[in-house]
C-alpha cells in the first residue's frame, strides 16, 4: 500500500508533481540589476514577489550556510531528502505527545519543495496530503543537485520581507554589505527569520528578532560551529542593524530613478506599428522606427530571444545592465537641483 501510494505520487497519478524541467530548473525569475559607470548597483528591476538575485554557494558567508545547516536541518548532509529520524521524533513528539516544540521533521530540502511547489495549505487535512508529495519531491531534488546547490537555492529563493527576495537582497536591506562579509551574529538574525519573518522582524520586533537569533546561536554551538565562549560571545552583543530599502523601477529611491524606469521602457520597446499611434503621433513613430532599426539598445528584450526562443523580460530574466551615468556626479546635480529649487526657484514662483 506504501509503495503503491510512493510509486502514485512519483509518478503525478495522485497529487501535483512538477516536470522533470520544472525539478532541473526550480528557480527560473531573477530580477536584473542596473549598474553605474563607478560599479555601483542603482537599483534593480522585478515584477512582484520575484526581487531576487542569485548567488552562489561562493559568495555566500559560511556563518550563513553553518547557521542554516545547525538551525533548521541538523543532519542535512545525512539524508536524501527525508530524515526519517528527525520525521518519527516529530510523529511520536507533535502527533502522540502534543508538543508544539518538538519540530516538525522537516529538512531543508522538503522546506524548499514546500516553498517551490506547494500551495498555501487552508486545513490540517491539506497540509497532510501536501507532506508526501514533497517528500517525493525532495527525493528527486536530491537526485537532481548537491547538497550545496540545493542550500543556495534554498537562500536564494526565501522572502526575508520587505522586497529582499533570497539572501543576497536580504543582507543589504538588513546590513547594508555583501552576503560574503556577514558576521556571525548577522549570519544567526537572518537564518533566525527563517522560521517566520514577520513574528521575528528585527526591524519591527527587535526583542524577538535578538531571541531568535540567540536560539540559531545555541543551535549552531550544539552543531559544533561554534565554541561556548564563542556562543555567549555572541549572545551578549546587541542587534545592529544598518537597515535599507531596495530600489526597483517601481521605487523613487536610489540613485536616477526617472532615468532607471526610462531605461527600462526603452529596453522593453516593441516594434513600431504604424496603427498603435494615432495621427497625431505619426513623428513619434518614425523616431521609434529610427530607434528599432539604428539602434540595439532600443527594444533589445524584444529583439533578442533567451533559451527556448522567447523574448527577454526585464523582469525576471536576471540581466545585468551597465550604464554611463556615475553615481558621484548624479548624487552631485540632483544636491545641486535640491538646493537652487529650495533656496532659490521656489522662494521666487511664492513671490
Amino acid at each position: 500500500m506504501t509503495i503503491g501510494g510512493f510509486l502514485a505520487i512519483w509518478n503525478g497519478w495522485i497529487g501535483y508533481m512538477p516536470d522533470m524541467e520544472d525539478i532541473q530548473n526550480p528557480i527560473s525569475k531573477y530580477s536584473s540589476q542596473v549598474f553605474s559607470a563607478d560599479g555601483q548597483m542603482m537599483g534593480t528591476y522585478a515584477s512582484i514577489r520575484d526581487n531576487r538575485i542569485t548567488v552562489g554557494y561562493s559568495g555566500i558567508s559560511p556563518h550563513l550556510i553553518h547557521a542554516l545547516v545547525a538551525t533548521e536541518d541538523e543532519r542535512y548532509y545525512e539524508h536524501s531528502g527525508i530524515d526519517f529520524k528527525g520525521l518519527g521524533r516529530a510523529i511520536v513528539k507533535r502527533g502522540l505527545m502534543g508538543k508544539e516544540s518538538a519540530g516538525g521533521g522537516s529538512t531543508i530540502t522538503q522546506q524548499l519543495a514546500k516553498q517551490l511547489y506547494s500551495k498555501v495549505a487552508h486545513s490540517k487535512i491539506e497540509r497532510l496530503f501536501q507532506k508526501p508529495i514533497e517528500w517525493v519531491i525532495s527525493i528527486k531534488l536530491e537526485k537532481n543537485f548537491t547538497k550545496e546547490e540545493i542550500l543556495v537555492m534554498y537562500l536564494n529563493y526565501f522572502d526575508f520581507l520587505y522586497n529582499a527576495i533570497g539572501v543576497k537582497n536580504a543582507s543589504m536591506v538588513y546590513f547594508n554589505k555583501d552576503v560574503a562579509k556577514l558576521s556571525v551574529t548577522e549570519a544567526a538574525t537572518l537564518i533566525g527569520l527563517c522560521k517566520n519573518p514577520s513574528f521575528y522582524n528585527p526591524v519591527r520586533y527587535k526583542h524577538r528578532s535578538v531571541e531568535r537569533r540567540n536560539t540559531v546561536l545555541s543551535q549552531m554551538q550544539r552543531a559544533g560551529y561554534l565554541t561556548m565562549a564563542e556562543c555567549e560571545k555572541y549572545m551578549s552583543e546587541p542587534l545592529k542593524l544598518n537597515f535599507q530599502r531596495i530600489s526597483t523601477h517601481e521605487s523613487m529611491e536610489g540613485c536616477a530613478p526617472y532615468f532607471r524606469e526610462y531605461l527600462r521602457q526603452y529596453m522593453m520597446a516593441e516594434k513600431p506599428d504604424k496603427k498603435n499611434y494615432p495621427s497625431w503621433k505619426y513623428v513619434q513613430y518614425y523616431i521609434d522606427s529610427l530607434s528599432w532599426e539604428q539602434d540595439p539598445l532600443y527594444g533589445w528584450c524584444n529583439k533578442n530571444t533567451r533559451r527556448g526562443g522567447k523574448p527577454y523580460n526585464i523582469n525576471t530574466d536576471g540581466l545585468r545592465i551597465y550604464t554611463t551615468i556615475d553615481t558621484r556626479m548624479q548624487r552631485y546635480a540632483e544636491e545641486a537641483v535640491r538646493e537652487h529649487l529650495s533656496e532659490t526657484l521656489q522662494p521666487a514662483f511664492n513671490a
